[in-house]
């Protein structure tokens, strides 16, 4: 058992302390490299919380469109290569393999972004915009 508190919880105190305490402490110069650092903090925080779910599911997702199994990596440098290909024009469950994917690295890498969408487009759910195009 783990001492409380855990990685993500521990990651989100860090970050904290670094903008409010450390940040105004800093010269000017080395501003822009702390702000990464605490963005970098915050991304591990969410992917600590999400844990290994959505790459399961986009693993899972993508060898059953390509119809093959492999690690998530090489799954994901075949469906490039068959994107380029031409393999996938036009195909709806690609588009929304895409779509999901897009709006998974989102959720982790910049999630304000991702209420600015849904703000925006008042959708509850991440429907790609074809999807809601057409209800």
């Amino acid at each position: 058992m783990r001492e409380p508190p855990e990685g993500a919880a521990l990651l989100a105190i860090a970050r904290e302390v670094l903008r409010k305490e450390l940040l105004p402490l800093l010269p000017a110069d080395k501003v822009y490299a702390a702000l990464m650092v605490a963005n970098a903090m915050g991304i591990a925080e969410r992917q600590l919380q999400q844990g290994e779910g959505p790459q399961r599911e986009e693993q899972k997702a993508l060898a059953a469109l390509l119809q093959t199994e492999g690690a998530l990596e090489s799954l994901n440098r075949e469906f490039a290569t068959r994107i380029r290909r031409g393999d996938f024009d036009g195909d709806d469950e690609a588009r929304r393999l895409l779509w999901e994917s897009t709006v998974q690295r989102v959720r982790e890498s910049a999630p304000k972004a991702l209420s600015a969408y849904r703000d925006r487009h008042g959708s509850s759910k991440m429907s790609s915009p074809r999807e809601e195009s057409t209800t």
